[in-house]
């Protein structure tokens, strides 16, 4: 089985999630305009308690399997990593059918209960295979990334996206005629399909790598002496991510119910309110997420590389992942910032078609950089042995988001807006706290003259582009973006260059284009 290096690993990751954020907008793009931001609302409804469904099966459990793996392997312990890698699907299996099974028999009192718009029912009935699909893929991500083994779930993902970009669009279409709410649930059976895929790619891969031997070797029965200490430290490694995952899912949970029942209290119908929350959930946080594809990836290979490191008690190299990390989570972040908050109005209306939601991204934009920078610090905290920083900080900050919506959604001069100024303030808390934390435990600290210099690059280019977008010749809007956008990034670049952020040697570590600049 192949390892990669960190950055490597990261990249390939990267590669795929370009890939797949490019892909994820086309039915970013052309839901709205098949079902429209009523349903789109639909659709993203039930999202929430999928989310807090899918934290109590997989919350902790990758990442310990990873940094458990990467511990073994490290050591030379072969039979170790077969041994978590069993209890771990185990564990996974029996936890995600018993709540498969609860959702379904309870589903008409959470439905009635806890969201806000019964019209849902249908999408929330398609979506239950997913807490057993998403799980055991879940176990499988986790020991190819605790095998640094970044491409099979790289594979997965891509294959996931393609199929789900399909069949979402295809049975919206298809159901369209019965309904909004049968569109949305259209578009959940989608994802279903594609998770379905992604999971084949796994299992494909991990048959076909591991060989006979590698088949041969898990047909031993374990001892229950041999499984019972792996299982417990299994849910004990797990527990503590799970929690501050599930505060964060139980938090988005509560922002929907409190979101509508402001926006009611407001004086905002439901069908309006429903829209609202589509757009804001399904439209302006996708397009503001973009550049998580890299942060997302940096996180992924961060927690084995960090999880070596600190067995071998390297902390120079830790120091050295984490600055790795943080200054390639904001270098490539602010432009997106940049382009996202001055060009928000153009974005939407060509993207969507509906630029009466571009004040939304335009409010949560410069938050952009906070939500970048909070991957690897996670990442980190949890690497360490330190989730119980993560809880901790994610607990104060969601309690303070819900009172925030509570108090500014239900002003009918805020409304919606409202509930993103919270969401804003989550944010920034979050990360703020986290970075507080790193500095705590590791001592690692990023830069000021960093920021300073990231900041003049941001300004200049953000000012270059305001030029070039108003005095392009060009009679189409988006031909006339993509071309602002494009050379002021170039510009970016060289200033990123020019300040000494970024220099040959950073760029001779990117695999395949890095060796024409050793």
């Amino acid at each position: 089985m192949t390892k990669q290096t960190f950055i490597k690993g990261a990249m390939i990751l990267l590669a795929a999630g370009i890939v797949n954020r490019l892909l994820g907008f086309v039915p970013r793009i052309t839901l709205p305009r098949i079902i429209g931001a009523e349903g789109v609302g639909l659709y993203q409804l039930s999202y929430p308690f999928l989310i807090v469904m899918l934290t109590l099966i997989t919350g902790g459990i990758p990442l310990a399997i990873a940094k458990w793996i990467a511990e073994a392997e490290s050591a030379g312990d072969t039979d170790r990593v077969r041994y978590i890698f069993r209890t771990a699907m185990l564990l996974t299996v029996a936890v995600s059918v018993v709540l498969t099974l609860g959702m379904l028999l309870f589903a008409p009192s959470i439905i009635r209960y806890l969201l806000p718009d019964t019209r849902v029912y249908q999408t929330f009935m398609v979506m239950s295979p997913l807490l057993v699909i998403i799980g055991v893929s879940s176990v499988y991500r986790g020991y190819f990334q605790g095998k640094q083994n970044m491409i099979p779930g790289a594979l997965s993902q891509t294959i996931e996206t393609i199929i789900r970009i399909v069949a979402s669009l295809v049975f919206a279409y298809l159901l369209l005629p019965y309904g909004l709410e049968w569109a949305a649930a259209g578009a959940m059976l989608g994802v279903v399909a594609g998770e379905v895929g992604g999971l084949a790619a796994l299992l494909w891969h991990y048959r076909t790598k591991r060989g006979d031997r590698g088949k041969k070797a898990h047909r031993g029965t374990l001892a229950p002496n041999d499984n019972s200490p792996i299982l417990k430290r299994l849910i004990g490694l797990s527990m503590p991510v799970t929690g501050s995952k599930l505060v964060g899912s139980l938090s988005y949970l509560l922002e929907s119910i409190f979101t509508a029942k402001s926006l009611a209290v407001a004086g905002i119908a439901t069908g309006i309110a429903t829209a609202q929350y589509g757009a804001l959930q399904g439209m302006i946080i996708p397009l503001i997420l973009l550049p998580t594809a890299l942060t997302y990836s940096l996180a992924v290979s961060l927690v084995p590389s960090l999880s070596e490191a600190a067995a071998r008690g390297d902390k120079a190299l830790i120091q050295k992942r984490m600055h790795q990390s943080m200054r390639i989570a904001l270098v490539s972040g602010a432009p997106f910032v940049v382009v996202m908050t001055l060009f928000a109005e153009p974005l939407c209306r060509i993207i969507y078609a509906h630029e009466e939601y571009a004040p939304m991204l335009r409010l949560i934009a410069p938050v952009g950089l906070f939500i970048y920078l909070q991957a690897p610090l996670q990442a980190a905290l949890q690497a360490l042995d330190r989730p119980g920083a993560a809880l901790t900080n994610t607990f104060l900050a969601a309690g303070i988001k819900l009172v925030l919506i509570v108090q500014l959604a239900s002003k009918p001069e805020l409304g919606i807006y409202g509930a993103l100024i919270a969401i804003n303030v989550n944010i920034v808390l979050v990360t703020v706290l986290h970075g507080i934390s790193v500095l705590k435990y590791i001592g690692f600290r990023m830069q000021f003259a960093d920021f300073i210099k990231v900041g003049a690059a941001m300004v200049i280019m953000g000012a270059a582009a305001q030029w070039l977008m108003h005095r392009m010749p060009i009679s189409l809007e988006w031909i006339a973006l993509v071309s602002a956008c494009f050379f002021s990034v170039i510009l970016y670049i060289v200033l990123m260059i020019w300040m000494k952020i970024i220099d040959r040697h950073d760029i001779s570590r990117i695999p395949w284009i890095g060796a024409w600049f050793r």
